[in-house]
């Protein structure tokens, strides 16, 4: 049995039980940290001229998807880059975008449509945040009209139950969402996976999701790129539009993963993939276990820290201890 209860529709054993809740939102401190969104703002307005420098494209279709309560007018920078670059950049068109319902979700599939009939060309899509969910979703339901994907800053880990800064607006809005989130809100290794390029742009310094609910697992034709900034201010960041832009001029049938510049690899730190992390991850518990158990289990399992963790260290990582096999990709 299912109800609306807090995030979107939930089973009544997740909405009772706490320990399900896997993923918090970031540290109060990069929540406010999203005020530098401003000067990301401007930075994009100084770097402007020469982000019209970096090349003409192919002409082909672009879409881009605005985030969470957003709407056309926050993706104006990002369409004016591109569309200085030489490409067909289109806003989607749906006005404010207030999650998932079924208007929205009919309308972004008859955008694509739309596009892919008018410029008789597979579209390229750009979404920000919820936007981006929602690209990789149209690319799984429509590869032969999706050229590649592109995200920033795209949660597409997190699951009904998760959380993050907006979490507040997000329970008040989803009583009016399709059925489709539960589509939308699987997790992300129990979809079938893209059959496009993608390419993942995040920030560890994100105050909107966590930095590690926006990494795909690395493949020959999907990648994350690391930038240094804001969730708020990704539409603006100057290395987020070079990196759109290297994206883009990607010829169809010869994609190739994303190397910085050797004069602006400061603003592209390491980008980590998926699996590496859990690896990464494991290898150090197993670390920590082997010294002292206890260092360990007692902060998931015991006491007021245990109710405080609500058992996620061992929802997400303790099977991955003891099984070698693990499918890839699953948290």
């Amino acid at each position: 049995m299912t109800k609306s209860a807090g995030s979107s529709t939930v089973t009544e054993d997740q909405a009772e039980q706490p320990e399900h809740r896997l993923t918090t939102a970031p540290h109060c401190l990069l929540r406010l940290a999203e005020s530098r969104a401003i000067f990301e703002a401007g930075a994009f307005a100084a770097s402007s001229p020469i982000l019209r420098l970096l090349g003409r494209g192919d002409n082909h279709p672009v879409l881009v998807l605005p985030g969470f309560t957003a709407g056309d007018s926050s993706t104006v920078a990002l369409r004016w880059t591109i569309r200085s670059q030489g490409y067909w950049a289109h806003g989607w068109n749906l006005g404010v975008n207030i999650g998932p319902t079924d208007r929205i979700f009919d309308g972004i599939h008859d955008r694509l449509a739309q596009l892919h009939e008018r410029h008789n060309k597979p579209v390229s899509i750009v979404g920000w945040s919820l936007g981006g969910i929602y690209a990789r979703e149209l690319a799984r339901d429509n590869p032969g009209a999706v050229r590649q994907v592109i995200t920033l800053g795209s949660p597409f880990r997190l699951t009904l139950v998760d959380r993050s800064s907006i979490s507040a607006l997000v329970d008040r809005l989803s009583p009016t969402w399709s059925d489709e989130v539960l589509r939308l809100a699987m997790d992300e290794a129990d979809k079938p996976p893209l059959s496009v390029p993608s390419t993942a742009i995040y920030s560890r310094t994100d105050g909107v999701v966590r930095w590690h609910a926006c990494i795909d697992t690395v493949s020959e034709y999907h990648e994350n790129i690391e930038v240094r900034g804001s969730h708020s201010g990704l539409g603006f960041n100057p290395a987020v539009h070079y990196a759109i832009s290297d994206r883009l001029a990607q010829p169809i049938d010869d994609w190739r993963p994303f190397k910085a510049p050797i004069m602006a690899r400061s603003m592209f730190p390491k980008p980590v993939s998926w699996d590496d992390a859990l690896a990464d991850i494991a290898a150090r518990l197993k670390e920590i276990a082997g010294r002292d158990p206890q260092a360990i289990l007692p902060y998931s399992y015991c006491g007021t820290m245990g109710l405080v963790q609500g058992e996620g260290m061992a929802a997400r990582f303790f099977n991955r201890l003891t099984d070698n096999n693990a499918p890839s990709g699953r948290s």
